[in-house]
């Protein structure tokens, strides 16, 4: 186990599985090299990812706490680290850093109520190991709806776990949405802050948001015309984290630091952010 003392030091971490979830989204399976998990973490946290040499990259850990064998994460294919990161072949070893920030409350806030996931594209990603910690810990939590979008079907992420497991879980209801219109596809059309709407939830729970900046800051504010208050809504970030531990700087905004006091924050701590939140 990494010595959580020591937050800046990593530890060997092995990939043993690479699942292609999209064209530009990969599944990286990790464990130390002696087939354990690196260290625990909490839904919601996040860890460091790199190569010496090539880079480093913070990444949701998107597996659930309540999977004691391995983390996951999954990456899109967007800059240096994550263009490596799609290169490499199982069996290659990186380094692994954590784990960081805020988690969700799923044991307290969450506890009990009534729940709303709505993620947009990759801002899936940080909100399945909510979703499947919730799912394994079913009779703390209420109903549970899951609105979820992408581009177009090849784009969703997680989509064979979402047909297979989540839409088969009693109490678990999920709208699938695409932009365009696409040759094979019958569910919904249209972008995920409308579709919100359309769907017209009672305020009588908690709601998790995920995804593009412009695409929380619209949901948001379907949200608030429903007659949801910001502190029943939730949102995380991972936007400009560099360090993982309040030092650098690079994630400060106002009196925050995304790493520490995030990256899940409650949209009434939200007000002060710059516009690319």
């Amino acid at each position: 186990m990494a010595n959580i003392n020591d937050p800046l030091i990593p530890v060997i971490g092995v990939v043993t599985d690479i699942r292609i979830d999209t064209p530009d989204v990969k599944t990286f399976r990790v464990v130390t090299p002696d087939g354990k998990k690196a260290f625990e973490h909490k839904p919601g946290q996040c860890a460091m990812l790199s190569m010496p040499g090539v880079g480093e990259a913070m990444f949701s850990i998107t597996s659930s706490p309540t999977n004691k064998e391995f983390m996951e994460f999954s990456i899109k294919k967007c800059g240096c680290v994550t263009q490596w990161l799609h290169q490499i072949e199982v069996g290659q070893q990186i380094t692994i850093r954590g784990p960081y920030g805020h988690p969700f409350p799923v044991d307290t806030a969450f506890k009990g109520k009534d729940l709303l996931f709505i993620a947009g594209g990759i801002g899936l990603a940080p909100l399945r190991s909510v979703i499947n910690y919730v799912r394994f810990y079913r009779e703390n939590y209420g109903k549970v709806d899951i609105v979820y979008g992408s581009r177009s079907k090849d784009d969703l992420v997680d989509y064979k776990e979402i047909i297979d497991e989540w839409c088969n879980d009693e109490g678990i209801n999920v709208h699938l949405t695409i932009d365009r219109e696409q040759e094979g596809w019958d569910g919904h059309v249209g972008f995920v802050p409308n579709y919100v709407k359309e769907l017209g939830f009672d305020t009588n729970k908690v709601a998790i948001i995920c995804g593009p900046p412009i695409m929380i800051k619209f949901t948001l504010a379907g949200l608030t015309e429903l007659g949801f208050d910001k502190t029943q809504v939730y949102t995380t970030m991972e936007l400009r984290m560099k360090c993982g531990i309040g030092k650098c700087g690079r994630c400060n905004i106002g009196s925050k630091y995304v790493c520490k006091d995030g990256p899940v924050f409650r949209c009434d701590e939200l007000d002060e952010l710059p516009d690319e939140y």
